[in-house]
Parts: structure tokens; C-alpha cells; sequence
């Protein structure tokens, strides 16, 4: 696995071993960018359930401001640091260890809305067991997002997300690949 552009474009990155992590191939990285393009500018991007910290990583290298990584996993935790060290992004990245709710109350603590033009959210949980909706759930009752706010969730392709507008969420485009699919979903 490797940045696929920007400023760290081409420097492999490491991965937490065994098969509690699924890296996001380059295929699917890149057409999950090209959406993003016109929004990573000035962003701060926030990696949940990060794993290697390869997405998060990305942005920054493909201009995102700053990115915060939460994964509860020692071992990716220990890969997040490595990645951003082999980056050089020491200055723009941090990582919050610590299982996704915990770790977005930290995160709030840190995130100063007044330094960046929006708040990109992306979450790739352990599919089919409704680890996002917690995560949602906070999201929305934290000021953390607004109108300008992207959330992405990276999810299997059976999963059913329309349960999100309860939670006062729009989904506005979703994008279908092989074995996933990302749902970009906004405050609504």
C-alpha cells in the first residue's frame, strides 16, 4: 500500500498484520478522492476506525490542513504513527487511540472549526455490525458538523444506511464498488 498522490505521493505505507483491518485498494482510494478533490482544500479530516491511517494520510498529502486519526488498536496505532512519520506530516496529523466515540470527544477538545473550511468525516467500521451509528449519533449532537460537513462511510454493500435521516443525516450520493460502497452523506 502506497500514497497514491500529492506531497507523500509514491511512499509505501505500512499495515497492521492479521485480518482485523481491510486496506482500501488504490482503485477504490483514488475514485474516493477524485469526489473529494474541490473539498480537501483547507479541510481537517477526521479518520475513524483508521487502521493503517492510509486515508487520512492521502488527504493531507493531497491537501487536506490537518487529519485526526482514532483506532482503539495498539497495532494500528502503532502502524498510524509509523505513517505519519514516513509522511513527514508529524505537524498536520494526530493520532487519538482510543474506540470511536471516545476518541471524537477527545477530538472535539482539539478541533478548532475556526481554522478550517470544513470538517471531511470518514469512517470505514468493521462492516455489517452498526459500529457507524454511534459515531453518527455523537457527530450530530456534537457542533462539530455543519451544512458544509461531508461524512463517508465506508460500508458493505448490502448495508442499508437510510436509517441516518433519523438521526438528521441526507444521503447524497453513494458510490458502489465490487465488495463495498462509500455513502457521503450531509446534515440535512
Amino acid at each position: 500500500m502506497r500514497v497514491i498522490a500529492g506531497t507523500a505521493r509514491s511512499i509505501p505505507l505500512v499495515t497492521p498484520e492479521g485480518m482485523d483491518t481491510r486496506p482500501t485498494t488504490d482503485r477504490i482510494k483514488e475514485t474516493l478522492f477524485n469526489v473529494l478533490q474541490f473539498e480537501l482544500a483547507n479541510s481537517c479530516f477526521l479518520d475513524v476506525f483508521a487502521g493503517s491511517g492510509a486515508i487520512g494520510i492521502e488527504a493531507v498529502s493531497r491537501g487536506a490542513g490537518s487529519a485526526f486519526f482514532i483506532d482503539s488498536s495498539r497495532q494500528a496505532a502503532a502502524c498510524i504513527e509509523k505513517n505519519i512519520k514516513k509522511c513527514h506530516f508529524e505537524s498536520n496529523c494526530k493520532l487519538i487511540q482510543s474506540e470511536a466515540v471516545s476518541g471524537i470527544n477527545k477530538f472535539s477538545r482539539d478541533y478548532n472549526k475556526e481554522e478550517f473550511d470544513r470538517l471531511i468525516v470518514f469512517m470505514d467500521p468493521p462492516y455489517d455490525k452498526g459500529l457507524e451509528y454511534p459515531v453518527l449519533k455523537i457527530l450530530m449532537d456534537s457542533d462539530l458538523i455543519d451544512e458544509d460537513s461531508i461524512i463517508i462511510v465506508e460500508t458493505s454493500l448490502k448495508a442499508d444506511l437510510s436509517e441516518t435521516e433519523k438521526y438528521g443525516y441526507e444521503i447524497y450520493k453513494e458510490k458502489k464498488y465490487k465488495n463495498q460502497k462509500h455513502v457521503f452523506l450531509r446534515k440535512g
